[in-house]
Parts: structure tokens; C-alpha cells; sequence
């Protein structure tokens, strides 16, 4: 994806003002996490991630993105990824995976997590349920990864795991990546087993980690509006992503208010938060 364009390592200092926007990207998903229920527009929830960041001084690394109309991506049901909100009304039947960003001096956050209407079906919980455990597994495996490809290797392995009645399709076109100066940067983080082992894991690191999981088939395919990515089969997706650092003395989930303490435990890995 990214070619021979180069890796950007941050210092410690950077990677604390890195922070900065990754908890912006937290008050955001708190915001929507009050704002959502079933009668309210994609439209209007889109306005609140807005609120958020002018309050917070910030502004959204996603607006304008090549021509990206909104704050936040908004998925619901059949969308994997780059659902644009309008006005769309959510049922209480809805999964609806909720991508916001944040840029702060300059430094940028990006994570995703996906919320059940109060009557989703027990289908599309356990789907956002293995889709978050799909996220950890492979952060976890940072801790101790040599090469970036790992990553995707601890998702596929986790993915392969699961009962066959019960296996979720492993999307592989869309995928984790750097971020810091830029919303985008090399190198790409797989969320599969790949042949290329990747980058080296190195100190200075910022990676996104976003697995995402389909009811059905993982194929897709994007509409007219040349942004939103829904499921060719039709049945629903989900979407789950942290932002995390590699430093001296560890891993930092920035996205994370615990550093990703939490989400860690269950794989023995403790979080090293750099303030």
C-alpha cells in the first residue's frame, strides 16, 4: 500500500502528544455512546463527534480527507467500513461500528468500536464480541512481536480458532496501518498471515490495529458514493480498532484511558504507559 515510503519513529515526547488526540478520540466515543439509540440519524451523531472536537480544540483528521464529507465514519449493519452518516435512522435492532478520528498540534488519533442496539440479535454480538477479542489478540501480540506481520498472523490464528458453525469471514482488504504526523502511514498492519513478515518492530512505532469481521463472506464491495464498503452477501459486519505504541519499555494502547490495561489481562500482557 505504502510502497517505499518511509516508517516515522516517534520519540517519547512525540508519542505523548500523540495521546493528546488518541484521548480526544476517547471522549468522542464516549459521546456516542451516550448520544446512540434506535430514532437518531447517523447525521446527527455525526454532529456530535463535531461538538466534541471543537470543544476539545481539535478537528477531525477525517473531514476533507480526500474529499470525505463527514467527521467520523458511521457503519451500520451491511457496511464493513467508510459508512458516510446522513440520514439514516438507526432501528434497536442495528450494529453500528462508529470510526472517529482526532488531530491535536498536529498529531493524529484513530480508533473504532462498534455498538448492539438494545434487540440486536445474539448473531451480532457474538460478532462484535470476536471482533474486539480479534483487536486484543492482536495487540497483544505486539508485546513480544519481531515483525509487524505477526499481527495479522495472532487475528487469522484467533479467527481460525473459533467453531467452524460459528466462524466469522476475515475481511483482508482493508487493514491497519501507521499513523502520527499523518492519519496514514507505512507500514501496513495485516490482519491476516501473509508471507511477508513485515517491518521490523521497532521503538517509536505508532500502529493501528483493526481487524473486521463479517457474518457471512468477507467479500465486499464499495457503492457509488465511492466510499461506503458494504458486504456483497448482505449480512452484517463489524469494526473494532486501537491505536497503539511501541516504545523502550513496552506497549501503550493510546486510544485506550487505561493504556489498555483491561483488554491486555486475559493475555498476560501489562501496558507501559509513558506519563
Amino acid at each position: 500500500m505504502f510502497g517505499r515510503e518511509a516508517i516515522e519513529y516517534k520519540s517519547d515526547e512525540q508519542i505523548r502528544k500523540i495521546r493528546r488526540a488518541a484521548l480526544v478520540v476517547a471522549d468522542i466515543h464516549d459521546a456516542l455512546r451516550e448520544a446512540v439509540r434506535p430514532g437518531v440519524t447517523t447525521g446527527e451523531l455525526d454532529l456530535v463527534a463535531g461538538r466534541v472536537l471543537e470543544a476539545a480544540g481539535a478537528k477531525s483528521n477525517f473531514l476533507g480527507y480526500y474529499g470525505y464529507p463527514a467527521n467520523a465514519c458511521i457503519s451500520v449493519n451491511e457496511t464493513i467500513v467508510h459508512g458516510i452518516p446522513g440520514d439514516r435512522v438507526l432501528t434497536d435492532s442495528d450494529i453500528v461500528s462508529f470510526d472517529c478520528g482526532a488531530v491535536v498540534d498536529g498529531w493524529h488519533g484513530d480508533a473504532c468500536f462498534t455498538i448492539c442496539m438494545p434487540n440486536a440479535s445474539e448473531e451480532d454480538r457474538r460478532l462484535s464480541d470476536m471482533t474486539e477479542k480479534a483487536m486484543w489478540t492482536g495487540i497483544a501480540a505486539l508485546a513480544s512481536a519481531k515483525h509487524v506481520g505477526e499481527v495479522g498472523g495472532a487475528i487469522e490464528d484467533y479467527v481460525d480458532s473459533i467453531p467452524e458453525d460459528h466462524r466469522p469471514g476475515l475481511v483482508e482488504e482493508y487493514m491497519g496501518h501507521g499513523i502520527g504526523s499523518s492519519m496514514h502511514q507505512p507500514p501496513d498492519v495485516l490482519n491476516y498471515r501473509a508471507k511477508n513478515k513485515g517491518a521490523k518492530i521497532k521503538s517509536g512505532m505508532v500502529l493501528c490495529v483493526e481487524p473486521m469481521l463479517t457474518l457471512g463472506s468477507p467479500d465486499s464491495k464499495v457503492l457509488e458514493d465511492e466510499w461506503t464498503v458494504v458486504t456483497l452477501d448482505g449480512r452484517n459486519a463489524c469494526h473494532w480498532e486501537h491505536e497503539v505504541a511501541i516504545h523502550r519499555r513496552g506497549i501503550w494502547v493510546l486510544t485506550a484511558r487505561d493504556g489498555g490495561a483491561e483488554g491486555l489481562a486475559p493475555y498476560g500482557v501489562t501496558p507501559v504507559p509513558l506519563d
